[in-house]
């Protein structure tokens, strides 16, 4: 019996398409990963009974990066990033281990089945399973071939079937032209972005930005921003005049005309045609014209107009919007939603994707109306060669979906529903009147066939008054003649449908990544998103993106990043070399790289007038070691401390509030300490600004603060204030928050854990002896006698924290409460309390868990 391993791209695919293959009857574990789930059953497979393993990875198993010594911002010349940095593939989420769980699952088997997505990044997933499995897998006899392909584009019974019937093979140039794209948004991104970074946060104070980044397609995104905002501060509004004239062809009614000349600059000409006008007494019908007209029912629904009505209707952003696709896509309600085709395939089942319609009461009626008269079909759009429209797949009720899962979902359905039903149809009628020698139009439409807009009534024709029966030459009393004035208005700033517009339009981002680059500058705080989801630049983004065009206008325009994607498209077609398109666009960019840094002071001009100098902001706040003046804390992002006599700039941690620490001093370097907090419930410690960007001991990395300094003897540091290693995370030590007091509390140095303990002590103080059991330190606790929770009312005790049965009801685990994750440094492993079993400096041993692991202390927690 042949074992087959089938690999889905989300645990919930895996699910769903083993349940409908196995028909139900499979059995399901846990994965070593604890993430994934494998899914077995027995069947058969290429004629030969089989075993069948599905499981599934969570997105890449890889991510590209750049080797340890060139991620360092301060060791490395952000041009050697185009060139001479070498990059290796990572695991794209460590704590996950997908390797090893691939290996693990993939050993033994003889076949592989992948059922990724099927688009560019699902190809390129592909082989980074293979590259996990194969090695692991049984070896193939002779030619056998051991690797598949499912092709699928909907979770339905019919399609995954017909996919397994119908196996083929992983596309190795689309998996390349992904590999490309990382590789130059990777080499590109950081070497621009390490540079303005660093030479804009180490001058000016309040950019209020952690990152000033660069990307490909993220800096044209938001130059088409820039460009709208420059336009409508450019504009200058020009005064016109129109003509407007009302008939009464009843006594009760009137009729107002539309002037045929539209509109004047000139005012004196206006009043000429006014002053000609209001001689004439009668206006004169010159023409009657009747015409049936059409409004087509739309196409077929892709990526991007999916992404635009839900901006520009719903009221959600792209990314947004993205998400909860993939989601109705996972749980089967609609087809695979990343697309460019608006053109069904001929043999597309559109009867059956209504009849699953027919008993919904929002659109039954017209459901059945449509079935038993017979469809419409759809009109002929786009083939991109990738997968079918965006279609519903099954029934859902607003209870299943909810909130905006059901409003997206609504769209979609409506939308289809649309495409298969009949154009509205409309009988338009113009009537042409003449008063003296100046012409004057009236228009109306009259519904003479709803079609689609019965479904998608925001399309329909709107109503108007009916226009009066009249022939040439009849005459009517004119009820008024006068001159408006009026203004021409500035354009308004770009929606992001509008946005997406532009970037399909001159080939920025595809479908997929089109919601990243618009987050990307939202993020940044490049723009900001107004009412009505405009999009708003910021000083920052308009001083960048002048300061682009200033220098080198083709880092902000589209067109050479619409070049690149076109060779990025030959790559995936096979009809370009891979190294070849590396090389030549990174060649392009190094020598744009290198023009933009000698050239950097006409963007620095820009931003001088906009921004202040590290000097002239912040508030004072510390003392520097050096010079023994205060340091000024930025509050903006990134908060940092800054020392204007020095000309020293120090980074600080993220997310958090900084105020002084009771003015006592490092005994390094004797900088005043700082306390982090992330409020009340979270966690809080205290940091030399020196010693956090200047590790003094080997065993430290940049960005730890005292509760990971090992200085021996500091009364702040971990030697000092550790207290044993954490029951959740595997290089984590708990140390005491000294300033927690009467709420006390020891937390992780690593991860959110919070121990809360010894409510209203008076004192608590970490003793120099261990634990026999746990050899973590002992902690000494003096309680006040009114408030003293300890037996046979002592106020003082000595124990420990995890062993000693005295504080067990003392003792509560919580997690901290983050604002955001915290912009940390390195966590590598070293010596210190609560590491290994060495000895610290002064000779008492590290704690360290038993050989249990803390099985029986996290349960004790619990």
């Amino acid at each position: 019996m042949r074992t087959v391993l089938m690999v889905a791209e989300k645990p919930s695919l895996a699910q769903s398409i083993a349940k409908i293959l196995s028909r139900g009857n499979m059995s399901s574990r846990k994965g070593l990963n604890g993430a994934c789930s494998v899914h077995e059953y027995s069947g058969s497979f290429m004629g030969q009974s089989a075993h069948f393993k599905m499981t599934s990875v969570c997105g890449h198993v890889m991510t590209l990066d750049f080797i340890g010594k060139y991620n360092s911002w301060d060791k490395v010349d952000p041009a050697e990033l185009f060139s001479k940095a070498p990059t290796e593939k990572k695991e794209a989420n460590p704590k996950l281990t997908m390797v090893k769980f691939l290996q693990v699952e993939g050993r033994g088997c003889d076949c592989i089945v992948l059922w990724l997505d099927c688009d560019k990044e699902g190809e390129n997933i592909c082989f980074e399973v293979l590259d996990a499995v194969l090695p692991v897998m049984n070896k193939p006899r002779g030619t056998e071939r051991t690797v598949y392909r499912a092709k699928f584009s909907s979770i339905t019974d019919t399609d995954i079937c017909n996919a397994m019937n119908h196996l083929g093979e992983p596309n190795r140039n689309e998996a390349l032209s992904v590999d490309a794209r990382q590789e130059l948004d990777l080499r590109i991104g950081c070497a621009f972005t390490r540079f303005q970074t660093k030479y804009f946060q180490g001058k000016y104070g309040n950019l209020d930005s952690s990152l000033i980044s660069f990307g490909p397609c993220q800096t044209p995104t938001l130059g088409f921003c820039v460009e709208r905002h420059d336009k409508i501060q450019s504009f200058k509004p020009e005064t016109y005049w129109v003509l407007q004239a009302k008939v009464n062809p009843e006594k009760e009614s009137s009729l107002t005309l539309d002037w045929d000349r539209v509109r004047v600059f000139d005012r004196e000409v206006a009043q000429m045609f006014l002053n000609i006008t209001k001689m004439a007494k009668e206006a004169k019908v010159e023409s009657v014209s009747k015409k049936e007209k059409v409004k087509q029912r739309p196409l077929a629904l892709n990526t991007v107009e999916m992404l635009r009505v839900a901006s520009a209707a719903l009221g959600m952003g792209p990314q947004h919007a993205m998400q909860i696709a993939e989601r109705l896509y996972t749980q089967g309600y609609i087809s695979y939603p990343r697309t460019e085709t608006t053109h069904y395939p001929e043999n597309f089942d559109l009867k059956g994707c209504l009849r699953q319609q027919a008993n919904n009461p929002y659109w039954a009626e017209t459901v059945k109306a449509l079935l038993s008269e017979g469809i419409n079909r759809p009109r002929k759009g786009h083939d991109a060669g990738d997968h079918p429209p965006i279609t519903p797949m099954r029934a859902a009720t607003e209870a299943e979906l909810g909130g905006d899962g059901w409003r997206l979902y609504e769209y979609i359905t409506r939308h289809f529903i649309a495409t298969v039903s009949a154009d509205c149809k409309y009988l338009q009628t113009t009537i042409s009147f003449s008063i003296g020698p100046e012409r004057f139009t009236c228009v109306g439409k009259v519904v003479t066939s709803p079609g689609f807009t019965e479904i998608m009534p925001w399309h329909s024709i709107p109503l108007e008054e009916s226009l009066p029966h009249c022939e040439k030459g009849d005459l009517f009393p004119i009820g008024e003649i006068k001159l408006l004035e009026k203004q021409t208005n500035p354009p308004d700033y770009l929606t992001e449908a509008e946005l997406i517009t532009l970037m399909e339009k001159h080939g920025i981002g595809t479908d997929a990544s089109i919601p990243v680059h618009i987050n990307n500058i939202c993020q940044r705080n490049y723009v900001t998103v107004e009412s009505g989801r405009r999009l708003k630049p910021t000083n920052l983004g308009i001083v960048l993106v002048h300061g682009y065009y200033k220098i080198d206008a083709e880092l902000v325009l589209p067109t050479i990043r619409s070049a690149v994607e076109k060779q990025l498209n030959l790559i995936a077609l096979g009809k370009a070399n891979y190294h070849q398109v590396l090389e030549h666009t990174l060649d392009i960019f190094k020598r744009k790289f290198h023009y933009f840094v000698d050239s950097i002071a006409g963007m620095d001009e820009l931003m001088e007038v906009s921004f202040s100098p590290l000097a002239a902001t912040g508030k004072p706040l510390s003392r520097c070691g050096k010079c023994h003046r205060f340091m000024k804390y930025i509050q903006a992002k990134p908060s940092r401390l800054h020392c204007s006599h020095c000309d020293d700039t120090y980074s600080l941690p993220q997310n958090g509030t900084i105020k002084l620490y009771k003015e006592l001093r490092c005994p390094l370097d004797d900088f005043e300490l700082v306390l982090w907090s992330s409020g009340s419930r979270g966690k809080s410690y205290p940091l030399c600004p020196y010693c956090y960007n200047h590790p003094p001991f080997r065993d430290m990395k940049k960005g730890m603060g005292c509760n990971e300094c090992t200085h021996p003897t500091c009364q702040h540091s971990l030697s000092m204030l550790g207290i044993g290693q954490c029951v959740e995370c595997e290089n984590g030590v708990l140390v005491l928050d000294s300033t927690s007091g009467p709420k006390w509390k020891m937390a992780c140095n690593k991860c959110n854990v919070i121990v809360h303990f010894f409510e209203n002590a008076h004192k608590v103080r970490v003793s120099p002896e261990t634990c026999e059991l746990c050899e973590a330190a002992l902690v000494d606790v003096d309680f006040n006698k009114a408030k003293s929770p300890l037996p046979g009312d002592e106020t003082q005790h000595s124990g420990c924290v995890f062993c000693d049965p005295v504080f067990q009801d003392l003792v509560e685990l919580k997690h901290a409460a983050m604002r955001h994750p915290m912009h940390r440094g390195g966590q590598g492993k070293r010596q210190g309390r609560g590491r290994g079993k060495g000895r610290r400096p002064g000779g008492r041993l590290n704690p360290k868990k038993p050989k249990d692991k803390m099985a029986a202390l996290a349960a004790y927690f619990v």
